[in-house]
């Protein structure tokens, strides 16, 4: 099942491949990478998902995976653990198949330190200055 979370993802078309991040919260999907941002819904049936994602441009740079801007992205995929699969077109580029993965991102828990008590302050064991000659 393709869980609420943020996402590390990576696609690849016949003309590129690329990578960027992804964020799923309550049939939502929204990302971005170094050109594109990414906003849509999404749906789930067990381990199945379908989403349709609006891919616009925030900065000038290289060409997108699919050689335009500002798309209309229509995915289905498998997520049966913490790796999501999946195939995808889009409306304005017929014929042009992505193929991508989402890999689920986790907080790691940190463990506190068990607390020791700190030393007593002893100025007797600090370094001491040699002594100069006036």
């Amino acid at each position: 099942m393709l869980k609420n979370g943020t996402y590390a993802a990576w696609f690849k078309t016949p003309l590129s491949q690329g990578t960027g991040i992804a964020h799923v919260a309550d049939g939502q999907i929204w990302g971005c990478d170094s050109i594109m941002t990414y906003s849509g819904s999404c749906q789930t049936d067990g381990d199945r998902f379908t989403a349709i994602i609006t891919i616009k441009r925030h900065t000038e740079g290289h060409a997108t995976v699919f050689g335009a801007d500002d798309l209309t992205l229509r995915l289905e995929g498998t997520c049966p653990g913490k790796i999501a699969r999946y195939i995808g077109t889009a409306d304005q580029v017929p014929g042009v198949v992505l193929e991508g993965m989402l890999i689920l991102s986790e907080q790691q828990t940190l463990v506190p330190e068990a607390t020791k008590p700190r030393p007593q302050f002893d100025p007797a064991k600090l370094p001491k200055l040699p002594k100069r000659s006036r």
